[in-house]
């Protein structure tokens, strides 16, 4: 049994099967069809497309710029809105985050956005939170081994990291996978970062062997640099095939989500969104 994980470094969803057929295309239940409804979408603001994005999460939103970021202007663009990012702290868990974010609003004021974005495209979250509707795959995240072509000139599986220094994220997915893989043999190795960036970073300067971490971190710090090449790890506890992230709308609130689906499909077609994505050297899945 597989756990299909957020891709937030803080969350894990929790023990289940992950959504037939991420990776390979638009998920099943997933996409809301053009003609699928003909309420007029609501807006929080006339004119605006309030769109929420996480806090440090690069390369997705970090700092005020990202994919999420620039996704969500497009997006707004393409409905003939101005775009009114809301960047806001990862909750406990993704059910607080929907709230806050998408349906209800934070206690202390902050939001509800008119739709959230980088949202697991996953049933058992779909079911926890039917307040909201979950749609619109635009990526699919995976997670990769890199290493120094130097330290390491060969790799061939997971044997081949014993002895060697391995940084992950805190709190991450790799993290907990990395240190929980053969009854923890590789706990004594594994270097721990405030984030996956500053682990790459530190791969690049030569203080670590590896790093394990999403590909969209690999590829955004690594560029392609041939003396890190990515490998492909059969860890038991990881989705071989990765996860889908999306975007939410209030339930009551098709209609926006129909306008969002084809603005993705546009964006999608006309080669927008792999460019949002090469921008930050990243390489697009699910759609386009």
């Amino acid at each position: 049994m597989t756990i299909p994980f957020s891709p937030l470094r803080r969350r894990v969803l929790g023990t289940g099967v992950l959504l037939a057929g991420a990776g390979t295309g638009l998920l099943p239940g997933a996409v809301v069809a053009a003609g699928a409804d003909t309420q007029a979408p609501v807006l929080r603001a006339p004119g605006i497309l309030k769109v929420a994005v996480y806090n440090d999460l690069a390369p997705f939103s970090d700092h005020g710029q990202g994919i999420d970021f620039d996704l969500g202007a497009a997006l707004a663009g393409k409905l003939g809105l101005k775009p009114a990012l809301l960047p806001f702290d990862a909750g406990d868990d993704l059910g607080d985050d929907l709230r806050n974010m998408v349906w209800k609003g934070h206690y202390l004021g902050y939001g509800p956005a008119d739709v959230m974005l980088h949202v697991p495209v996953d049933r058992m979250l779909m079911t926890a939170n039917p307040q909201v509707e979950i749609f619109a795959p635009y990526h699919v995240e995976t997670v990769r081994l890199v290493r120094s072509a130097q330290a390491m000139p060969q790799f061939d599986g997971v044997d081949a990291l014993a002895g060697k220094r391995i940084g992950v994220e805190k709190v991450s997915i790799s993290g907990m996978v990395m240190l929980g893989e053969g009854g923890g043999r590789f706990r004594d190795q594994v270097h721990i970062y405030p984030t996956a960036i500053e682990a790459l970073q530190q791969l690049k300067a030569g203080a670590l062997d590896a790093v394990l971490a999403t590909r969209s971190q690999i590829e955004s710090v690594m560029k392609g640099d041939p003396a890190f090449p990515l490998q492909e790890v059969a860890f038991d506890r990881l989705p071989r095939a990765g996860w889908a992230i999306g975007m939410a709308v209030r339930k009551d609130n098709l209609g926006l989500a129909r306008q969002l689906q084809a603005a993705l499909n546009d964006l999608a077609a006309g080669g927008d969104l792999r460019a949002i994505f090469a921008k930050y050297g990243v390489q697009a899945g699910v759609v386009g």
